[in-house]
């Protein structure tokens, strides 16, 4: 059964950090992009930062450079997302998808058309 499952969350004081894990299973990362994802209560879901798990090149929208980074880990299949300097804005269940690896840019991928595989979510609170 292909999974995706996010752990990590929780709630945080602003100028915090947390790092959030999406582990894969039931099939290998390595041919496909994967991305966090955010949605807030009342906003639509935004690509928060997308990697290519081939070869590691990134794309992180402009709200969230310079404070999160995206990484993986083959040998574990799990790819992570640090975030530092947490602000309130930052508040929203965060997801993790998967998607096969086509001819766009990880920015093109970082969309949730070109996604297959969808994590259940991770709530990060993000306040005093």
């Amino acid at each position: 059964q292909l999974q995706l499952v996010e752990s990590g969350g929780g709630l945080v004081q602003p100028g915090g950090s947390l790092r959030l894990s999406c582990v894969a299973s039931g099939f290998s990362l390595d041919y496909y992009t994967i991305g966090w994802f955010r949605q807030a209560p009342g906003k639509e879901r935004e690509g928060v930062s997308c990697i290519v798990s081939s070869d590691g090149s990134t794309y992180s929208a402009d709200s969230v450079k310079g404070r999160f980074t995206i990484s993986r880990d083959i040998d574990k299949n799990t790819v992570y997302l640090q975030m530092n300097s947490l602000k309130p804005e930052d508040t929203a269940v965060y997801y993790c998808l998967a998607g096969v690896n086509r001819l766009y840019t990880v920015q093109a991928m970082c969309d949730t058309s070109m996604m297959d595989y969808w994590g259940k979510g991770t709530l990060v609170t993000v306040s005093s």
